[in-house]
């Protein structure tokens, strides 16, 4: 029977499976469950050697489930092209495609410079350390190294990810509530906006679904600014874009919900830039913290649309990574099947 609650170390994971189904999560405000824990962490409770966080929310039987959902045979594929954002944000470079075996029967290809966190990326669990707390579980520094260690992508990779997708059109939600959202500025959508998008939709989030969310940002970055718009936005500091927030309430409600993961359309999944002070970065608290991954720069608008012309927000959802040994992170390979 899993159980919740207080050790010295949780050698044992707090939270286990039976028969399929998760059962007794703790509650944001039930964590840590363990002492060595720092507070709103989810540390220990898949146990002291977990890395793959919320994804172990993905259990068999939700897959079997999931798969269900595949009603019309339509697939969506969620990633933009390797050479999007043009210029890269944050400072990240372009990538550049060789092709050869000219004069040949054949071809091949690589890529220089190519950053896989570019253009639609899932963060792994390396990718941010909170500055008090450090890396997701208590893992060190020194296991945080190149071609190995801990919590980097391959283990994403080499479990996969098949599940239940939910779909919030929240830029559709909010324009047709009078509110829509500047994509300019740096808007924060709240929980409460959330859950008035899932009434307005006619959905509800499961525990082990993973959420994209649909602001509109990338529609808008390839169809409206001009290049040299585009050129100043990929400074971080010109940077403005809308997203989640505020950051603690938006990661209680997220672990509320019991998501496995969460994606969307803009470069940070959070409101950009993120406020100031400890409390104000939202990647802290989801990724060290509670062991969760988030997507970014995913293409959702084909999906949305879609979804609003036949009013299902539901569908199969898998997601590929690359299987780089101690991978920061990756293109999400990512797939909405209707």
């Amino acid at each position: 029977m899993a159980t919740v609650g207080l050790s010295s170390g949780c050698l044992q994971p707090v939270l286990s499976v039976e028969s399929g189904a998760m059962a007794d999560i703790p509650s944001y405000h039930d964590l840590p469950v363990s002492r060595r824990a720092p507070r709103g962490s989810a540390w220990g409770v898949w146990g002291d050697d977990d890395q793959l966080g919320c994804l172990n929310l993905i259990t068999p039987d939700k897959v079997v489930s999931a798969a269900k959902l595949v009603r019309k045979g339509v697939v969506f594929p969620l990633n933009l092209r390797v050479d999007q954002p043009d210029p890269p944000l944050y400072g990240r470079g372009k990538v550049r495609q060789t092709i050869t075996g000219e004069g040949g029967n054949g071809r091949d290809d690589y890529l220089d410079n190519f950053w896989p966190q570019a253009s639609s990326q899932w963060d792994s669990l390396r990718h941010i350390r909170h500055p008090e707390d450090g890396w997701y579980n208590g893992a060190r520094d020194d296991e945080i190294v190149a071609g190995g260690g801990k919590l980097g992508i391959e283990n994403v990779a080499q479990r996969g990810i098949a599940t239940r997708g939910v779909l919030l059109d929240v830029e559709r939600y909010l324009r047709e509530q009078g509110r829509a959202v500047d994509m300019a500025t740096s808007t924060a959508v709240t929980p409460a906006d959330l859950d008035g998008c899932c009434a307005a939709q006619g959905v509800e989030i499961q525990t082990g679904d993973v959420l994209l969310v649909h602001f509109g940002w990338l529609r808008w970055y390839l169809d409206g600014p001009t290049q040299a718009e585009r050129e100043a936005m990929s400074d971080r500091n010109q940077l403005r874009a809308p997203g989640l927030g505020p950051p603690e309430e938006m990661a209680a409600w997220l672990w509320g919900k019991h998501v496995a993961a969460v994606a969307a359309d803009n470069p940070a999944l959070e409101a950009w830039p993120p406020a100031a002070g400890p409390g104000g970065f939202m990647h802290w608290k989801l990724i060290p913290h509670l062991g969760m991954n988030i997507g970014e720069l995913w293409w959702l608008a084909n999906l949305a649309d879609d979804c609003d012309t036949d009013g299902v927000y539901e569908f199969f959802f898998t997601s590929a990574p690359l299987n780089v040994p101690g991978g920061v992170g990756s293109p999400p390979n990512a797939l909405a099947i209707k």
